[in-house]
């Protein structure tokens, strides 16, 4: 398919998903400009990128490091969207982190941050992070464990520690829910990581802990109304993945 009639087709399914970005904003009583939305790019190939940024897309987010720094090299100098990472990252991986993304959402272990911090000072760049947490309680979810508010002091040593990085700018916080096909059931997840980010706030006043970035293409409406900063939607907007 053409990338002018690719880039058409996107430009329309992003505008209706802005539209009811907008709509859940306004229904929450908040202003649509503090929301952005994050089309998801993950295994797309270089012809969806090329007709998502022909569609004025402005942010991707990517799951895997070495992919995106592959797609963003063969873009070369069509690439003038903003990056973000927001999958799980190894170690190992932290200097193309450091090096290629514009925003870290998925900060989720102290060593990591370590290796963050380091980079970060070599590419004499101060990296914008959320801390990731676990607010489900699956072993299948990365992140701090955060089901149990109970146990919520446990991490602030890390935390603590984290926040004294010179080259880390320490945002927000990010966490993925279960899935349900009922959005609606996804809503105690995403109210809870507003509470814990109302927590770390007492905890350290000195940060902003502005972002949240939570909700997805079937939850996002949940997630604005209950103080998403960073909505994550792919297939919603470029359709299926290739298999």
């Amino acid at each position: 398919m053409p990338v002018d009639t690719l880039a058409k087709s996107i430009r329309i399914r992003y505008q209706a998903i802005q539209k009811e970005v907008d709509e859940a904003a306004r229904g929450a009583g908040r202003n649509p400009d503090s929301i952005k939305l994050l089309v998801v790019t993950k295994k797309q190939p270089l012809s969806i990128l090329r007709a998502t940024l022909a569609a004025g897309v402005e942010l991707l987010g990517e799951n895997y490091p070495e992919e995106a720094v592959s797609k963003k090299q063969a873009l070369g100098a069509e690439n003038k969207v903003e990056w973000h990472m927001i999958g799980h990252v190894q170690s190992r991986k932290a200097r193309l982190v450091a090096e290629h993304f514009a925003l870290l959402h998925s900060l989720d272990n102290l060593k990591l941050a370590r290796r963050l911090d380091r980079f970060s000072a070599e590419f004499g760049r101060k990296l914008p992070v959320l801390l990731e947490f676990n607010i489900s309680g699956e072993a299948s979810k990365s992140g701090w464990q955060a089901s149990d508010k109970l146990n919520w002091d446990h991490f602030l040593p890390e935390i603590g520690e984290i926040l004294t990085f010179e080259n880390l700018d320490v945002q927000g916080l990010m966490t993925m829910p279960p899935f349900f096909k009922d959005a609606e059931l996804a809503r105690p997840y995403f109210r809870q990581l507003r509470e814990l980010r109302d927590y770390l706030s007492l905890q350290y006043p000195q940060v902003k802990w502005e972002q949240l970035s939570m909700g997805t293409s079937g939850d996002f409406r949940v997630a604005i109304e209950e103080g998403a900063t960073y909505v994550r939607v792919g297939q919603a907007i470029l359709g299926a993945r290739p298999i």
